[in-house]
């Protein structure tokens, strides 16, 4: 008699959402958890910061203007560590702000400015492959 063996585990991504916007960090993490994302967030680089001493994310969206760390010295904190250096990190910024996306340490940005979800649906569709659809998907 054979024992059938246990179907594997398939363990959702996991994504670290970082504004000090709670409309853009609640928009954000909608999205992600709709299509299969655990999400964890964080107002600020400081709480940020501390999210990622106890968690590995698969990816990070990022503010660049926050309060106490700005998202570039977040990023430099992240790209500093060997083990998150490969983490794909998304930043979110305003068309106004003084960044500067040709020096841009992360693999993409978004602009509050234009559809979100339109952005984060082609990025996340380079980065992973086809992006996962869930229920709301087909607004």
């Amino acid at each position: 008699m054979r024992i059938p063996l246990p179907t594997p585990l398939i363990m959702p991504r996991v994504a670290l959402v970082v504004d000090d916007s709670m409309l853009i960090r609640y928009t954000v993490c909608r999205f992600l958890e709709e299509r299969g994302f655990t999400v964890e967030s964080a107002t600020n680089g400081v709480e940020a910061l501390e999210v990622l001493s106890r968690m590995r994310p698969d990816l990070i969206v990022t503010d660049i203007q926050m309060p106490q760390m700005s998202g570039s010295e977040l990023i430099s904190a992240i790209r500093a560590r060997p083990e998150m250096a490969v983490v794909p990190i998304i930043i979110v910024a305003s068309r106004s702000s003084s960044f500067d996306d040709l020096e841009k340490p992360a693999n993409f940005t978004i602009y509050k400015d234009i559809d979100i979800e339109e952005q984060l649906t082609k990025a996340l569709a380079t980065l992973f492959g086809k992006a996962r659809r869930g229920k709301a998907a087909g607004k």
